[in-house]
């Protein structure tokens, strides 16, 4: 594990790409960050999809150059603290999924599980893919497969 550096709370890019402090948790900085993007889930629940896949996109696209800038910066790959791609992962994973908690928690193991098992192609991407490009796109991916399984829930239930 990689010790949080103090320039997370002076420097606003590695704050944020430290997911607001949550990446700075002292274990599981990716479970606690993972935890952090949930009430903003919740706030976007309320958008219209439109309007929520805008925020996803964008949201990625910063996260591309937070992560490399604070990677960069940190002299550290994918510092284990960088977070944000944690938040857009998650909010990948909830989008078109209407709030509720038991959603929200569902929404939160399943894409955790596929965050840390990694299947493919998400384990080839992470080992493979550097700079912030490679922090964002394995998350983006479980995400992905975390939507699908979320969606079927829905579907089933």
């Amino acid at each position: 594990m990689n010790r949080a550096p103090a320039s997370i709370w002076r420097r606003p890019v590695h704050f944020l790409a430290f997911g607001l402090g949550s990446g700075a948790a002292p274990f599981a900085p990716g479970t606690f960050g993972t935890l952090a993007a949930i009430p903003f889930y919740w706030l976007m629940s309320t958008l219209p999809l439109g309007t929520y896949l805008a925020i996803l996109a964008v949201a990625t696209i910063i996260g591309i150059y937070l992560c490399d800038r604070t990677s960069k910066d940190l002299g550290v790959h994918d510092h284990s603290g960088i977070v944000w791609d944690e938040f857009v992962g998650y909010w990948l994973t909830m989008a078109a999924v209407p709030f509720s908690w038991q959603s929200a928690l569902w929404g939160f193991v399943i894409f955790r599980v596929f965050d840390v098992i990694k299947p493919w192609p998400v384990r080839t991407v992470d080992r493979r893919v550097a700079g912030g490009f490679g922090i964002m796109a394995d998350d983006v991916l479980a995400g992905v497969y975390a939507w699908s399984v979320m969606h079927v829930w829905l579907w089933l239930h």
